[in-house]
C-alpha cells in the first residue's frame, strides 16, 4: 500500500447516486461506478490484516486484500484476474450482494469498513470496458494430453446458481444446455430485480460470453410440463436442478382474497416485463399509479417493490415490518464479524417511502370486493428466558392504513414442486427443499445433482454463485473421475 495509515486519516467514502427527483424518472441503475482515482483512494483504507476476515466471510472467498492492493498500484487488470478467478459474475454481486465482507472487515470494529462492494464493482466494469472479458473455451487436452471426454450435462433454471454452474461445466470441457421456463435465460435476475438496481444489458453481456463458450439455452421450456424430465435424464450423462426457491410465503388474515393483493415477485416479475417490451394483458397489470400501496415485508423482495411503486407514481407507500426496528448504532463488539443489527438507511426513504416496526397484519378491509386497508397490530416485543425472540400484542393498538394496492414480500419457502421436481421425484428436507449436501450436491434420484436456492433456501446472490461452482465440481468428478475445478 502506497499509504499504509490511510486508514487512520482517510473517512470512508461510497460511489455517488443519482438524487432523488432524477432517478425516479426513469428505470436505470442510479448508482454511479467509482472512478479510478476514487477507488485507489478507498483501497488504501484496506488495512492488509493478518487474518483476512473479509476473504473469510465471503461465500465465494473472494481475494479481497490481494485485489485491494493491485488497486492501489494501479494494476487493474490483475486485480481483475485475482477477482475473476473466484466469482463468475462480479458485475451482479458488485451491484446486487448484501457485501458481508463488509461486515466482517475489521476496520469495521472502529471506523467505517472499506466499500469492498464498491470496489469489486470498479474492477469488472474496466475489465469490460478494456475488452478484458472474453469466452474461455475449454482446451481439447488435458495435461497429460489426452482428450477430454465431453459428456452432456442439462441445467434446470438459469438464475444464479444455474449460470455460474453451467459455465464451469462448459469451461471444463462439457457440452452444457440450459433450459429456462421463460422467454428469455436469466431467471430472477431478469425478472425480478428492477432494472433500477440492474439494467439487463448488464446480464445480457454475461450470456453473450457463456454462448461463446458453448453454453446453450433453451427458453420458453418448462422441464417436467413442456419437456419430459425422465426423458431429459435419459438422454443427458447428469442433470443439475438450479430451479430456484420460489413458492412465496403467504398471511391468512381476513379479507386475504379480496383483489389488489398480490405476491410480490407477480408484481415484480410483470414490471420488468412490461420495461423489457414484453406483452402483458392491460386487464392484469398491477399498477401502482395514483394508488396507496402497502408493502408487507422488509427485506430486499419487498425493497424492491416499493422503489417499483414509487416509479410507477404511488400516491403513498408505507413498508410494514413484522420485527422490532434495530437500533440506530449496533453493539459492534457483540457481533462482529457477523452482520451488526443496527438500522441502515433506504434510499426508498429518501424517495418518499414511509417504513413503519413491530406491526402484525391481522386483517385487510375491502368494499365491493376490493382491498381498501390494511389492519395493523402493534407489537412489544421481548425476550424469552432461553434468549429467543418473544411477541405480545399491545392492547388496544390498531391501526389502519388506507390501500388500494397490497404486496406480500415476506419470502420464499421452498422451490416450486410442479414440474421437473414431482417428475424427477428427490428426497425432501422437512421444509421442503431438495435433499442434497453442500460435498456432492448429489440428490436421492440417479443423475440428478441440485444446487442454489432450490436445495439451500431463499438465500444471497453471491451463495447462489458459490453453491453453482460447488456443484460443476462434484459434476465434473462424477463423471471424470477427477477435476481441475475450483472447489469455491
Amino acid at each position: 500500500m502506497s499509504d499504509p495509515w490511510a486508514f487512520l486519516h482517510r473517512p470512508r467514502q461510497d460511489p455517488p447516486k443519482q438524487p432523488p427527483a432524477h432517478r425516479l424518472r426513469h428505470w436505470r441503475e442510479y448508482e454511479r461506478v467509482g472512478t479510478g482515482s476514487d477507488c485507489r483512494e478507498q483501497a488504501e483504507r484496506c488495512m492488509d490484516c493478518s487474518i483476512p476476515w473479509c476473504h473469510n466471510h465471503c461465500p465465494v472467498h473472494n481475494l479481497i486484500p490481494d485485489w485491494n492492493e493491485l488497486v492501489t498500484e494501479g494494476d487493474w487488470r490483475e486485480a481483475w484476474e485475482q477477482l475473476e478467478s473466484t466469482n463468475n459474475f462480479p458485475e451482479l454481486t458488485g451491484r446486487l450482494c448484501p457485501a458481508p465482507c463488509e461486515d466482517a472487515c475489521t476496520l469495521r470494529l472502529a471506523e467505517a469498513p472499506v466499500t469492498i462492494r464498491a470496489i469489486e464493482l470498479a474492477i469488472i466494469e474496466r475489465a469490460f470496458a478494456s475488452g478484458w472479458v472474453r469466452p474461455q473455451p475449454p482446451t481439447e487436452t488435458d495435461d497429460a494430453g489426452s482428450r477430454r471426454g465431453r459428456r452432456q450435462v442439462a441445467v434446470v433454471g438459469s438464475g444464479p446458481a444455474g449460470l455460474a454452474c453451467a459455465q464451469q461445466l462448459a469451461r471444463a470441457g462439457h457440452e452444457v444446455t440450459v433450459y429456462e421456463r421463460a422467454a428469455q435465460p436469466g431467471g430472477l435476475l431478469r425478472y425480478g430485480i428492477p432494472d433500477f438496481r440492474l439494467e439487463k444489458g448488464i446480464l445480457e453481456r454475461r450470456l453473450e460470453q457463456m454462448c461463446a463458450e458453448g453454453v446453450q439455452f433453451r427458453t420458453g421450456v418448462a422441464v417436467g410440463t413442456d419437456l419430459d424430465a425422465e426423458a431429459l435424464r435419459g438422454s443427458v450423462d447428469a442433470l443439475v436442478l438450479a430451479n430456484g426457491c420460489t413458492e412465496p410465503r403467504d398471511i391468512t388474515p381476513p379479507g386475504r382474497n379480496l383483489r389488489g393483493i398480490h405476491f410480490a415477485l407477480d408484481y415484480l416479475v410483470q414490471q420488468n416485463r412490461l420495461i423489457a417490451g414484453e406483452e402483458v394483458p392491460a386487464a392484469g397489470r398491477i399498477d401502482a399509479r395514483d394508488r396507496d400501496v402497502v408493502v408487507i415485508g422488509g427485506g430486499d423482495t419487498g425493497s424492491d417493490c416499493v422503489g417499483t411503486a414509487i416509479r410507477q407514481g404511488a400516491r403513498r407507500v408505507v413498508q410494514v415490518q413484522y420485527h422490532a426496528m434495530p437500533p440506530h448504532q449496533g453493539d459492534v463488539l457483540q457481533h462482529w464479524p457477523q452482520p451488526v443489527p443496527e438500522l441502515a438507511p433506504s434510499d426508498h426513504d429518501d424517495e418518499g417511502n414511509r417504513r413503519i416496526w413491530s406491526w402484525d397484519t391481522v386483517g385487510l378491509d375491502g368494499r365491493d370486493g376490493r382491498v381498501t386497508g390494511v389492519r395493523l397490530q402493534r407489537l412489544q416485543w421481548g425476550e424469552d428466558p432461553d434468549g429467543r425472540p418473544r411477541r405480545e400484542p399491545v392492547p388496544g393498538e390498531i391501526q389502519v392504513l388506507p390501500a388500494q394496492l397490497v404486496l406480500i414480500a415476506i419470502g420464499y419457502r421452498h422451490p416450486e414442486h410442479d414440474g421437473a421436481i414431482t417428475s424427477l421425484n428427490p428426497t425432501l428436507t422437512g421444509r421442503g427443499l431438495v435433499a442434497a449436501d453442500d460435498h456432492d450436491y448429489r440428490t436421492s434420484s440417479e443423475k440428478v445433482f441440485c444446487c442454489g436456492d432450490a436445495r439451500r433456501g431463499q438465500s444471497l446472490i453471491v451463495w447462489a454463485i458459490r453453491e453453482g461452482r460447488q456443484c460443476a465440481a462434484a459434476v465434473d468428478r462424477w463423471l471424470s473421475g477427477g477435476t481441475d475445478l475450483p472447489r469455491v
